[in-house]
């Protein structure tokens, strides 16, 4: 059995479902390390709350639009260091619009960053749990991922496709000891749907039998499922968190 320090790994754990997600494990036994663009304060505010209960945390600005800065990070800081048991793809952007009106930049920026970048830390977490024969992968996708959504054709091709990719890399992972799912949260109470108007939230709960928007440690909770004990049998899945919706 490795000494290394055991960390999870979570990109996008500065705030809302990141953080709640990050706060989670720690309070699973887990090291946490995050990733975050902007507002480092708000990261601080993490890694203060979690050594507050007595966790571990590293706060680190990674860009998740720079493939080169993702695979010299895990060169530099994880590759022999520590021992990566989990890695939650979190990180994610939405540029809305009707799709024949959406720039180009549009369309570009929410694949790289809910996708593509996805892909990258995913490559490199990869490499060296299977070296390990041991870890857990988790994608956040969501349900407009998986039923479509006016006005976001390009955020929801992403999430479409990380659970291709999941799916994939799940039987790719697997005699590796390495299982890798997805979690798809439905509406879920952020600092985004705090802004939205209330005839636009009236019109979400209509959709959702618990009449009820969720909350982050909802999502927290199936994340620490499929990282912890639980879920050493299980790859491959998508575990929706949505309330009752269903396509």
């Amino acid at each position: 059995m490795s000494d290394l320090p055991k960390i999870a790994f979570v990109t996008g754990g500065s705030r809302g479902i990141g953080r709640a997600i990050a706060e989670r494990l720690a309070d699973d036994g887990f090291e946490v390390w995050f990733t975050y663009v902007s507002r480092p304060e708000e990261a601080d505010k993490v890694v203060a709350a979690i050594e507050g209960k007595g966790g571990k945390a590293r706060a680190f600005r990674l860009d998740s639009a720079d493939r080169d800065a993702i695979t010299s990070f895990f060169k530099d800081e994880v590759k022999g260091k520590v021992q990566l048991e989990v890695l939650v793809n979190n990180a994610g952007i939405t540029r809305d619009g009707l799709l024949m009106r959406m720039k180009d930049e549009e369309w570009d920026k929410v694949i790289q960053i809910n996708l593509t970048a996805c892909f990258a830390f995913q490559r490199e977490a990869s490499k060296i749990m299977s070296r390990q024969r041991a870890g857990r992968i988790i994608n956040m996708t969501s349900i407009v991922g998986q039923m479509g959504n006016a006005g976001q054709a390009n955020y929801c091709a992403a999430k479409a496709g990380l659970i291709g990719m999941t799916k994939s890399s799940a039987r790719e992972l697997a005699s590796r000891g390495v299982t890798v799912n997805a979690v798809a949260p439905g509406f879920i109470q952020t600092d985004m749907t705090h802004e939205l108007p209330e005839k636009i939230v009236e019109s979400m709960l209509t959709q959702i039998p618990l009449n009820r928007l969720g909350e982050p440690e909802d999502i927290a909770a199936a994340v620490s499922y499929l990282a912890g004990p639980g879920g050493r049998y299980v790859t491959g899945q998508v575990l929706a968190v949505n309330g009752g919706m269903y396509m």
